[in-house]
């Protein structure tokens, strides 16, 4: 087998093999195969004794690749649901790159590192599972390990999940964990991100996951410290059984931050199976939003997690009918609690309208008019929620949620944990795409806190956005392309302020280099006009091919598909490697307060369902999709008008 100079990655599985060099991939039966004309040149891999070593670029130049929620067998569902092997050490060196025995047996292994990682284990119930199967006195001998080992070895496994999501329900806990086996868990998860921490190579945060569900509706949050052992050890995580409101969880990121003056921020995540809860202006305990709420939303929480496993939440069909691309991975049949939505299409609808990332950030503009703070002026990002401990996003690669989410011929036909939801359903999704000025704890958590930050679904998609006022098509080259949107704009994340002409964005997108060719790059605006109305529109400002723009309502042609159904294969015969353009708004209005984003859409490829079934010779059910048109979405560039 021919190898190029780069590593040489592989998942079988079956009959098919898939391989990866630095930016190749091929899927191969008895087929011979080349690596000619692929590019394996390695990214300079450093690490330093400590931060203040690593060197520092002027502004940031590279893209970092991440997940900040992943968990391991530390979290009660993930053990309940089989997960026995797969702890915190497992799934930081699979991160790295270095190949870990799935539960099935099979190895899996990354076809190229990620360069940080945060495990988010649930902070409620942390390692009680795991305490109890390893004797630890702090848990077994209390009321809550007795009752939940008595459970275990009858086989009763819906017992303890039942328990756990009451004190999700209602934000108290019948038997807690004593706080003492809090703080050795604790411990244990941070010291773990210690051990792993190699900075300018692979950066770990300390952080866990609130997981708190009023009424059934998803108010999930991940929190993210930027600090070391010094100051995370002086805390134990903030679980939803010591509160279930969001205020409560962002009062004691309060009380964190000014007893150890560390950082850390809070992060929305799934907010397409909240219960309409997630966004909106009615907080969950069913008062109004206030000017203190609305604040501390908006201190607290920089970034929304706006696609992974469960689905992608950008935007919905009814609340976007003419946008061709919004029925996305579409998840919302129930929320969180499974129960099923009402069949009534407003009602419906109106549901959605607080769970989609872009109708909260129109929502956001009107509540910045009423209060003055824009509470959901938020980055967007991507991560996996894996269950597994294995941090994968890619279709042709894809671990899924739960042990019984991973390969195999039943994988599509089967459901998650055996109850849950169709494992069909799940999102191969998606990772973090940050820009930093170097590979640190500290550039990293500050590029999330001015959200220079972006999602994919899974593909390493190379995205530059930037505003400014006097950008020229020559600025749209890689050459030159950072000096120009720093030196004369502000990046993805940033607050723009004018009263005359209308603002110049740069948008470069470069295809990932193991990936597919691109179809197409939109720009998503929304605005709130002087009737207080909000609007959204899109627009094709860059494409592959010789279509055109339809000058009716501002769409193309599809750019058709390369995708064979037999082999789960695809060549790039159509779309572009790279797309770029300077756009200026035909529509500006400089007193309408607006938000921009951009959209990169891949050409169609296989979906994980597809690679499934070529893999094990297995026929999906008519309703499961095989084809997907991958993407990314940068964090948006918000406009306000001066005065």
């Amino acid at each position: 087998m021919p190898k190029a100079n780069g590593k040489l990655s592989q998942f079988t599985a079956g009959r098919t093999r898939f391989l990866r060099t630095g930016a190749c991939v091929f899927a191969v039966f008895a087929a011979p195969f080349s690596l000619a004309g692929c590019s394996s040149d390695p990214v300079e891999d450093v690490a330093y004794e400590s931060a203040k070593d690593v060197p520092l670029t002027e502004y940031p130049e590279r893209v970092y690749w991440g997940d900040l929620h992943l968990h391991t067998l530390y979290s009660f569902d993930s053990y309940n649901f089989g997960n026995k092997t797969l702890g915190p050490d497992e799934a930081y060196r699979f991160a790295k790159g270095e190949p870990i025995e799935a539960h099935t047996g099979d190895i899996a292994r990354l076809s190229a590192p990620l360069d940080f990682l945060m495990i988010s284990d649930h902070a409620e119930y942390t390692g009680v599972f795991l305490g109890i199967e390893n004797g630890n006195p702090d848990i077994v001998d209390t009321a809550l390990g007795r009752a939940w080992a008595a459970m275990e070895s009858s086989g009763d496994t819906v017992g303890p999940m039942d328990e756990v999501v009451t004190s999700l329900r209602e934000g108290r806990a019948e038997r807690d964990p004593p706080e003492a086996f809090k703080r050795t868990i604790w411990s244990e998860l941070v010291e773990a991100a210690e051990r792993h921490y190699e900075p300018g190579r692979f950066t770990t945060f300390a952080g866990y996951e609130w997981t708190s569900m009023p009424g059934g509706g998803n108010q999930h949050r991940v929190v993210v410290f930027k600090d070391g052992m010094d100051k995370t050890l002086q805390t134990i995580p903030f679980s939803a059984a010591d509160g279930n409101n969001p205020m409560q969880l962002w009062d004691y990121l309060q009380r964190y931050e000014q007893s150890t003056g560390g950082e850390v921020m809070a992060i929305a995540h799934n907010g397409n199976i909240s219960n309409g809860n997630m966004f909106g202006d009615i907080q969950v305990d069913g008062q109004p939003f206030d000017e203190a709420y609305v604040t501390a939303r908006a201190r607290w929480e920089p970034l929304y997690e706006m696609t992974q496993v469960k689905g992608d939440s950008e935007a919905h069909p009814l609340l976007s009918p003419t946008d061709e691309f919004a029925d996305f991975e579409t998840w919302d049949q129930t929320n969180i609690s499974m129960e099923e939505r009402p069949e009534d299409v407003d009602a419906r609808r109106a549901i959605f309208a607080n769970e989609y990332a872009r109708e909260a950030l129109k929502q956001g503009l009107d509540l910045q008019a009423r209060f003055g703070v824009n509470p959901y002026q938020f980055g967007l990002i991507g991560s996996t929620d894996s269950h597994t401990g294995l941090a994968t996003a890619d279709d042709d690669n894809f671990w899924g949620k739960f042990v019984e989410s991973e390969p195999g011929p039943d994988r599509i036909s089967s459901k998650m944990g055996g109850r849950l939801w169709d494992n069909w359903r799940l999102t191969s999704s998606g990772y973090i795409g940050a820009w930093a000025r170097g590979n640190t704890r500290e550039e990293l958590f500050a590029a999330f806190k001015r959200r220079e930050v972006y999602a994919t679904t899974g593909p390493r998609i190379s995205l530059r956005f930037f505003a400014g006022w006097d950008f020229t098509q020559s600025d749209a080259s890689i050459d030159g392309l950072a000096e120009a949107g720093y030196d004369r704009g502000v990046p993805m994340g940033s607050i723009i302020t004018g009263d005359g002409d209308a603002p110049s964005f740069l948008v470069y997108a470069l295809k990932d280099p193991n990936g597919a060719h691109l179809d197409r790059v939109q720009v998503i605006k929304g605005w709130r006009d002087a009737a207080g109305e909000l609007h959204e529109k899109i627009y094709n400002v860059a494409f592959a091919g010789d279509r055109i723009v339809d000058p009716a309502d501002g769409g193309i042609d599809p750019i058709g598909s390369t995708v064979n159904l037999s082999d789960a294969t695809y060549t790039n015969d159509i779309g572009e490697p790279q797309l770029s353009t300077v756009w200026k708004d035909p529509d500006f209005d400089p007193t309408v307060p607006s938000f921009y984003y951009v959209r990169v859409i891949e050409i169609p490829t296989p979906r994980w369902t597809l690679y499934d079934a070529v893999r094990f010779g297995v026929t999906p059910p008519s309703e499961v999709p095989l084809i997907t048109q991958e993407r990314a979405y940068s964090s948006p560039i918000w406009y306000q008008p001066q005065g």
